[in-house]
């Protein structure tokens, strides 16, 4: 069992949030190198609203999955208690939302009112931020007083050092954990001097701790200069972007590790974790620099997925060995799923292997359809779908019901429209009712459309009122099947 303890921000080495660099690879390696905690990339808080949470039994992680499929933000076991996870929001009610929907698998969060892009800014997050405290305090409190883990906001200077203090004051009465300060103005850039006057001032000013950040153009070169820079701030803890970009075991005390085996070392968890091959490219262009020309180089520019990112460091064979690994791992976890579902199955649930093939149909006829006419016609209810979604590989299943017997097919879709027409074919198919399909010949489902569209016609050249009774609509149209979809 894991022992949740709070997060302490005092004394501490972080791993700044940084978009494309943040993501789970680069917070592991830096934990690995000596990070005491690490921020996870900015995600927005109305794109994390649009995720569902999923348990992903091959990697082993947290994955919050969008729509579309694509994973915005993956964790694991291994940071729980060290991932800070920051969110864009301008709206108080949407950030609690979306820090109840990860609280149970970060170990903090942040809100990001620091950054200067016009991505952030435009709506009304970020730096933008720094002109609203009022909406800032209603942001931190709802925050504060609605979690259960600590709360943190990071933030950059103001054109004064007397306004800055002030803004500070009024954000530490919120009850916040810690403050992350970068002393920077929103108009200033990395090769602008870092303002540790202003971020000491702040440090001197308020009792909770304040994280410096901005140091690694002026002052952290190397291990030691961390500590350097915390002094020159009289901050708590110090929080490093580029410089652990560049090269993340600027947090190991020891010294640098050779930059072949950092790169090497992030491949490692970038395959372990599947993360897509263009942000892992992104952060191994950001480590090279310099080097981006010779011929190791040009191979990554090059490189157009995993593999060939891997086989550019002379790693293609841990790629094929931990790619078998892994589907082999799938193939049993899949094999598991479907004696536990075969065991756990209703025996009174007619099943068969089919699928719905929208080729082998008339546009706009389904089986669905067929099964609501024929329903109508014998009198009996219209049928009803129950689908679950299955959390190892976000498959669907449906089962209908129709005169008091339960129909499904025994293969997993990937959606839940074409689970619920084959669902509708194995009870056509049982029932020897036709489906619909091309090769069963005249169609009257079209035919009797044909009429009614016809029929409108007639009615619109004499001018008759167009409106098609709903009772005639519900013929043709199916049910609406957007309802939320259980997990299995």
């Amino acid at each position: 069992m894991t022992v949740n303890t709070p997060l302490c921000f005092r004394g501490k080495k972080i791993l700044a949030p940084m978009v494309r660099v943040g993501t789970l690879p680069m917070r592991l390696l830096a934990l690995d190198y000596g990070a005491d905690i690490v921020y996870c990339e900015e995600l927005i808080d109305i794109k994390m609203l649009q995720c569902k949470r999923v348990i992903n039994e091959v990697l082993e992680t947290v994955d919050f999955v969008a729509p579309n499929e694509r994973v915005v933000f993956r964790t694991c076991e291994r940071e729980r208690q060290h991932v800070v996870f920051q969110m864009g929001s301008a709206d108080a009610e949407r950030a609690l939302a979306v820090a109840k929907l990860v609280e149970s698998d970060v170990a903090g969060i942040d809100i990001n009112m620091g950054c200067p892009k016009e991505y952030s800014t435009k709506a009304s997050m970020g730096a933008a931020l720094l002109s609203d405290p009022d909406k800032i305090e209603s942001i931190l409190t709802t925050l504060v007083k609605g979690i259960c883990k600590p709360v943190t906001c990071k933030i950059r200077i103001l054109p004064s050092v007397e306004d800055t203090v002030n803004l500070v004051k009024r954000i530490e009465k919120t009850g916040i954990a810690a403050i992350a300060v970068h002393g920077r103005k929103k108009e200033e850039r990395p090769q602008h001097p870092v303002h540790c006057d202003v971020i000491k001032a702040i440090s001197e000013a308020v009792s909770i701790p304040v994280i410096a950040n901005g140091g690694s153009h002026d002052f952290i070169k190397e291990f030691a200069d961390i500590e350097t820079f915390q002094k020159a701030t009289a901050a708590s803890s110090v929080m490093i972007a580029r410089a652990a970009m560049w090269n993340p075991s600027i947090f190991r005390k020891e010294g640098f590790c050779p930059l072949k085996d950092v790169m090497q070392d992030y491949i490692k968890y970038a395959v372990r974790y599947d993360n897509h091959y263009t942000n892992t490219k992104y952060c191994l262009c950001q480590m090279l620099r310099e080097q981006l020309e010779t011929t190791q180089g040009k191979k990554l520019h090059a490189a157009q997925s995993t593999q060939e990112i891997c086989e550019a460091f002379e790693m293609g064979d841990f790629y094929e060995e931990t790619t078998a690994i892994f589907e082999a791992k799938k193939t049993s976890l899949e094999t598991k799923t479907q004696d536990e579902d075969d065991q756990m199955e209703d025996p009174d649930v007619i099943k068969m292997a089919v699928r719905f093939d929208k080729r082998e149909y008339p546009p706009q006829i389904t089986p669905k359809m067929y099964l609501l006419e024929w329903c109508r016609k014998e009198k009996h209810p219209q049928p009803v779908y129950e689908t679950v979604q299955r959390p190892l590989d976000r498959l669907f299943c449906s089962v209908v019901t129709v005169a008091e017997r339960k129909y499904r097919s025994t293969l997993w879709d990937k959606s839940k429209k074409l689970a619920e027409q084959a669902a509708a074919i194995v009870c056509l198919r049982t029932l020897g009712v036709p489906e619909g399909k091309l090769c069963e010949g005249e169609n009257h489902l079209i035919n009797k459309r044909k009429r009614q569209d016809q029929e409108r016609l007639i009615n619109r050249d004499h001018g008759e009122d167009l409106a098609e009774p709903s009772h005639k609509k519900a013929n043709f149209i199916e049910e609406a099947s957007d309802m939320n979809v259980p997990k299995m």
